[in-house]
């Protein structure tokens, strides 16, 4: 154990510097990476690797000191989801651009309230509980594994350094390839699109060279991956040819199938994931409300204390803190709600919607925050299904602007008031994602012996990070790529950003009526005849899976997105299970996932350095403003098609042999 808490390192200016700069990096890479693909990554453990081998290197670094760090940078992998509302503005054509303080007072008083609000929940949820905080256990493991001494650490991938040059290499190798397709020598995709039968249909596929959209196969495991390819079969092979017949578009097979996919496809396919994401959250009614229940009951009966006599590991932030810090982050909440009246043209009622708005938000929000930290630490807060509570938000929001303001105003504000629903469910989505991690982050704390209080303001410290980062890169990838759905934008180019298209969508479709709910309808049919077939196979087999979300978003995605998403689901199960059959499987695995998240973390960042340049290439003086770097033109496809597929699959061969062999102990590390 560590040595007296009087003197032993936690929450450090050193600690919060590492920690600070890993959030902007993970965050960053967040950003890019789940509006390009629908999913973030989990970024406490990669962290905490990081964290290890630097402060390894420096005098008196204790594990508290390390699991500091990793609760700052966490708040990348979480505050990072408020791309699933915030682009919706966008989308719908209310914002141009993201107004920064607007964007990060979202992000910062969401993010902080998240914290508060969890607070009181600590001992319900984490100390008096069961659950299992998959997460939250697995990276106290890594910390615990990592900081130890004699030959338990020097086994460790962590604090060998294995794990640490598994990630480098990884946000090597992916960088320098993303760096080599911008130049155009490397292909970006294998595309193919052709006609079918004579009445007009077409499909294709684009089969996107991505070292990232690998990695998240490698982590999402097997059945998800199969689950998004029978998504694309089911969007390109049926649906894509369907709708292409009932309404023909002109134009190459490309073009029409294209067309044809963003204009219904996408519809079936956001109509499967709202449908999967509400099963998913309904599932969890129930041993929510009872392990609440349990666990408030729990907390009544313990001793009160003074603070000197309790453990270490009960020290809250003081409630009278909270509480101040709470009231503190609604006024600038109501601020901004006033401000986005105003400005919407909403201004005769700008008291109405600030006063129902701070109440919609502070009920919902803690709401949320019981419900999200409950299922994060029941399946983790990477499976936990936040796009469902999105949805039901803007669903809630969307349905009292109509009940109580829509019928007081001209028929075009109605535009207004859907820009309104997602502002103020963004404020709501930003709780939700704090409180989805927070809990994971407090359980794998108690776990090493650390202090709540101090982790809690680690994790303030975090959002307010986060939150500076975000709207500046996300307005960097809105003016290189736009969002698909946006009025205006090139959809081969834009970026998918699949739920907040599906949550704008949503807003839109309840207050303003102008969404095709037939095509909604359809995917919800699917949604259902998934949810049945997942069941059925959970009941009767020991691991096949087929998750209706994932099949949800194989439609709703691009093929450029899936289809080298199963490829790495299908070559991480293949290394996982070559894995148990040597020595060390776990150390071996555990590189495996350092290696994904390098090679996430690489292209992302080169992915955010780029859709600069692409930004300001007329400011730059680039003569190709949308691919900057290129040194070869379109003639030269067919041959970096070959060169790029080649030196892909050569890579990923060398990297996971290496891998393979430092895991089993025969590189040394």
């Amino acid at each position: 154990m560590s040595s007296a808490p009087t003197t032993r390192a936690e929450l450090t200016l050193r600690g919060v510097i590492i920690g600070i700069v890993i959030t902007v990096v993970f965050t960053a890479a967040n950003v890019f990476f789940g509006l390009k693909a629908g999913l973030t990554f989990a970024t406490s453990i990669p962290a905490a690797v990081i964290s290890m081998a630097i402060l390894r290197a420096m005098k008196n670094s204790t594990m508290q000191e390390n699991n500091i760090v990793q609760t700052v940078a966490s708040a990348a992998g979480t505050l990072s989801a408020i791309i699933f509302v915030l682009p919706g503005l966008i989308i719908i054509g209310w914002w141009n651009g993201f107004p920064f303080w607007m964007s990060f007072g979202i992000c910062a008083t969401g993010g902080i309230l998240g914290v508060m609000y969890t607070i009181p929940l600590r001992r319900a949820l984490v100390t008096d509980s069961d659950l299992p905080y998959p997460e939250g256990v697995a990276c106290a493991e890594v910390l615990k594994v990592g900081s130890a001494g004699g030959e338990e650490a020097a086994e460790s991938v962590e604090s060998g350094g294995a794990g640490l040059k598994a990630v480098i290499v990884g946000s090597i190798v992916s960088a320098v390839f993303y760096v080599v397709v911008q130049t155009r020598l490397f292909a970006e995709a294998v595309s193919s699109y052709f006609r079918v039968g004579d009445r007009g249909a077409a499909t294709g596929f684009d089969f996107g060279l991505s070292f990232a959209l690998f990695a998240v196969g490698h982590l999402v495991g097997l059945w998800v991956g199969v689950a998004m390819l029978l998504g694309a079969l089911i969007g390109w092979g049926w649906a894509v040819p369907h709708f292409l017949i009932m309404h023909p578009e002109s134009g190459t097979a490309a073009a029409a199938a294209q067309a044809t996919w963003s204009h219904y496809v996408r519809f079936v396919g956001a109509g499967t994931i709202g449908v999967a994401a509400i099963w998913t959250l309904a599932k969890l009614v129930k041993p929510v409300i009872s392990g609440l229940a349990g666990a408030m009951a729990a907390s009544k009966v313990r001793k009160a204390g003074k603070l000197e006599t309790l453990p270490r590991t009960e020290r809250d932030m003081p409630i009278g803190i909270v509480g101040l810090i709470t009231l503190l982050c609604l006024i600038p909440v109501g601020w901004l709600l006033a401000h986005f009246s105003n400005v919407s043209g909403l201004g005769d009622h700008v008291a109405l919607l600030v006063i129902g708005g701070l109440i919609f938000v502070v009920i919902l929000s803690f709401l949320v925050s019981a419900v999200c930290g409950y299922m994060a630490g029941l399946i983790g807060s990477s499976n936990s299904p936040l796009s469902g509570v999105g949805i039901l938000v803007v669903i809630i929001a969307a349905l009292l602007l109509v009940l109580g303001v829509k019928s007081m105003l001209p028929a075009e504000a109605g535009k207004a008031l859907v820009a309104f629903a997602l502002f103020v469910t963004a404020i709501v989505f930003s709780v939700a994602s704090i409180a989805n991690n927070n809990l994971q982050d407090l359980k794998t704390g108690q776990l090493v012996d650390a202090t709540p209080s101090l982790q809690q303001w680690a994790l303030v410290i975090g959002v307010i990070a986060g939150a500076v980062v975000i709207p500046p890169v996300l307005n960097l990838l809105n003016e290189a790529y736009g969002f698909l759905g946006t009025p205006g934008v090139d959809p081969a180019r834009a970026l998918p950003a699949p739920q907040a298209g599906l949550i704008s969508a949503l807003a839109q479709g309840v207050i303003t009526g102008n969404i095709d709910w037939s095509l909604i309808a359809i995917g919800a049919a699917i949604g259902v005849a998934l949810i049945v077939v997942d069941e059925v196979l959970g009941k009767t087999t020991k691991s096949m899976r087929l998750p209706p979300l994932a099949v949800g978003l194989g439609i709703y995605l691009p093929t450029s997105t899936t289809l080298m998403v199963v490829v790495g689901a299908l070559v991480g199960a293949w290394f996982d299970r070559r894995a148990d059959r040597g020595p060390r499987a776990e150390a071996t695995k555990q590189l495996g996932v350092l290696l994904a998240s390098g090679l996430i973390v690489g292209e992302s960042l080169l992915g955010v350095f780029v859709a600069a340049l692409v930004a300001f290439a007329d400011k730059l003086g680039f003569s190709n403003p949308k691919a900057p770097l290129a040194l070869v033109g379109e003639d030269f496809h067919g041959t970096a098609i070959w060169i790029g597929g080649l030196v892909f699959v050569a890579s990923v061969v060398v990297m996971y042999r290496w891998i393979a062999r430092t895991g089993q102990g025969t590189v040394a590390s």
